[in-house]
């Protein structure tokens, strides 16, 4: 099992004792803002399971179906958490637009108060593993993962604020109107996981300074070719791919131009870390005078 998946694993857990903290806190208080940061964490359990076994798919090495791998498996798992934040939406707003038609007293329980904080500040905690080692391994599962739960920590601190304001003040309707305020953000949140992992899915290319490094990689490494153009990048789970045409001039050696190609491999696999990289030569005469022209 390597770290990406310990780290998953250990999101199944995190999860499942958030669950248990945010559901004693609402039997404790009564809260429909609680219940609804406790159904959430349903879907967050949901979501670590589902992270969970799309790592290990990703991990599987290629074979004749899946020549390039199966890390794309990891933009399945965005998808499916982005659509089960959307469910847990629905729910929620199920539960809040009754309560807030016929408002009931909250019972602002400081034992069920502090229960909820102890949850959030575990899942806070959680988040900055998950978001440090998702930009590390560049895993779409871990950082889809790592940036629900965030949503859900700023989604406990309101419903927190809202639920001791409501007991203090004896203002029933803000317990509801913040469970639907929280319906609304973790909409939001499941709508911006399925966008990026629908761009993912379709073959998305690198972001815009990740492609001008490859270029400058490329600029400064070709030394003996004429130039480079036709880049082309996309991103396929932790994977990036990079093509592009190199120009030699005519006369030169397949050698000598398999060396610049291996040259040129190396550079950019150390600018990104398991990179493949496609390199098509051709003659000067195929020359388009754009793209990266060698220093």
């Amino acid at each position: 099992m390597n770290r990406t998946t310990k780290i998953a694993l250990g999101s199944v857990v995190v999860a499942a004792v958030v669950l248990g903290l945010k559901f004693l806190a609402y039997l404790l208080t009564g809260s429909v803002a609680l219940y609804s940061d406790a159904l959430e964490s349903i879907i967050n359990v949901a979501a670590a399971l589902t992270a969970l076994i799309a790592l290990r798919v990703a991990a599987r090495p290629a074979d004749a179906n899946h020549p390039y791998g199966h890390s794309k498996a990891e933009y399945f798992s965005a998808v499916a958490e982005g659509v089960l934040i959307v469910l847990a939406a629905v729910s929620i707003a199920r539960e809040a637009i009754p309560a807030l038609q016929h408002p009931r007293a909250v019972d602002a329980a400081p034992a069920g108060l502090l229960v909820n904080l102890g949850a959030g500040v575990l899942n806070a905690l959680w988040a900055g593993v998950l978001l440090r080692e998702g930009r590390a391994a560049r895993s779409p599962a871990l950082l889809a993962d790592g940036k629900h739960i965030l949503t859900d920590v700023v989604t406990s601190v309101g419903v927190l604020v809202g639920v001791l304001l409501a007991g203090l003040t004896g203002l029933h309707w803000l317990d509801p109107l913040l469970a639907l305020l929280v319906a609304v953000n973790i909409l939001w949140s499941g709508w911006g996981l399925m966008r990026e992992s629908v761009g993912g899915l379709m073959d998305a290319g690198v972001d815009p300074v990740t492609e001008i490094r490859i270029r400058q990689v490329m600029s400064e490494h070709a030394e003996g070719a004429l130039e480079m153009h036709d880049l082309r990048t996309r991103h396929a789970g932790s994977m990036t791919f990079v093509e592009f045409h190199l120009v030699v001039p005519g006369t030169m050696s397949v050698q000598e131009a398999h060396a610049i190609c291996d040259r040129l491999e190396d550079a950019i696999q150390s600018e990104l870390p398991g990179a493949s990289v496609t390199i098509h030569v051709e003659p000067q005469d195929k020359a388009k005078h754009h793209g990266v022209l060698v220093l």
